[in-house]
This record gives C-alpha cells, structure tokens and sequence, in this order.
C-alpha cells in the first residue's frame, strides 16, 4: 500500500494530472460564462474533459477499481459525442451559408 501512496509512483502522478485536467474543464467553462454573461460551455471543455477523464481511466486501469473504470469509459463517450454534434452543427451552419 505504501508503494500506490507515494509521489514516486508514475500513476500517483498520472492520476494527480488526469484530476488537474478534470478541474481545468470547470476553470474553463466558469471563464467563459462570465465573458459571456451566461452560462455556456466552449469546446476546450470537452477536450479536457476527453483528456482528463482518459488519464483517470488509465489510472483506474492501473488500480483495478471496476466502478471508477466503468465511470470514466462511459465518460469518453459522452464527451466524444458532444464534439461530434458540435462539428455536425458547425458543417451545417457553413452549408445554410450562416
């Protein structure tokens, strides 16, 4: 146990960045919403949401926490899907001329 709690293990460091991009999304969407004067969310959140959520993934892995391993591949899909409808909305709105 001592091994998994100590800050020289690559996945204790991993997991500390996967965990600093998870954060870094909420950063990003607050900063936005205020330069907007409303609640929005840019697609930076969804790419560090991707990443953050790929490194706890990979940590959960390490771990062989089944629930935490679960939650963040059902994740990757989720934030996956988003940047796919907003690219099909951006194709869209080039082809109306918008």
């Amino acid at each position: 146990m001592e091994k998994l709690t100590t800050i020289d293990n690559p996945w204790i460091i991993i997991g500390f960045i996967g965990q600093s991009f998870f954060f870094s999304r909420f950063l990003v969407q607050w900063i936005a919403s205020e330069r907007r004067g409303k609640s929005t969310i840019p697609n930076s959140f969804w790419y560090f949401s991707i990443a953050g959520s790929a490194l706890l993934l990979s940590y959960a892995i390490y771990r062989m926490d089944p629930v935490f391993i679960l939650g963040q591949s059902v994740n990757q899909f989720v934030y996956i899907r988003n940047l796919v409808l907003i690219r099909r909305e951006a194709r869209s709105q080039v082809s109306a001329g918008m």
